[in-house]
């Protein structure tokens, strides 16, 4: 919708790796992600798949920009260590007491999944950012641009 406000033309077609590519700049491609949920599916249940087409951008050359449509307080990399994760805490009723508690599960926490994406920032020279869901197509049309810090560490 956010292209079509602004008059961008907007062919669709299948990429190699990632969703957006600019053909001002096709090294340069956004990969859109829901939530931090789903990219923890892809780095943690998804890590073989997730990997190649990292590698597969790496070996050609392609900065490859992954877009988390997070929100909720996220607004850099640095803030994933403080993610709850959903899915790390669940309810159980209790065999002997018949009574329901919350009970811990070894799901991903906030600052293993920062030190798994910036391992790969490092490795693969991919990127991690995050908006709201409201401003993605702003954020994409910004970064395509080259409206982002490309070399930051």
């Amino acid at each position: 919708k956010e292209f079509d406000r602004q008059g961008i033309r907007h062919p669709v077609s299948k990429l190699m790796v990632g969703d957006y590519m600019n053909y001002d700049n096709p090294r340069l491609i956004i990969d859109r992600k829901q939530s931090l949920s789903e990219i923890c599916c892809n780095v943690t249940q998804d890590h073989t798949r997730f990997q190649k087409e990292l590698k597969l951008a790496q070996d050609n050359e392609i900065q490859l920009v992954f877009l988390v449509e997070h929100g909720k307080g996220i607004r850099k990399l640095e803030d994933v260590i403080w993610w709850n994760n959903p899915r790390r805490w669940k309810r159980e009723r209790n065999p002997e007491t018949g009574k329901w508690a919350d009970v811990e599960t070894k799901a991903t926490t906030g600052d293993v999944l920062y030190k798994i994406l910036r391992t790969l920032e490092r490795k693969y020279g991919c990127r991690f950012l995050f908006c709201d869901k409201e401003d993605t197509g702003r954020e994409i049309i910004r970064i395509l641009e080259g409206g982002y810090d490309q070399g930051r560490n």
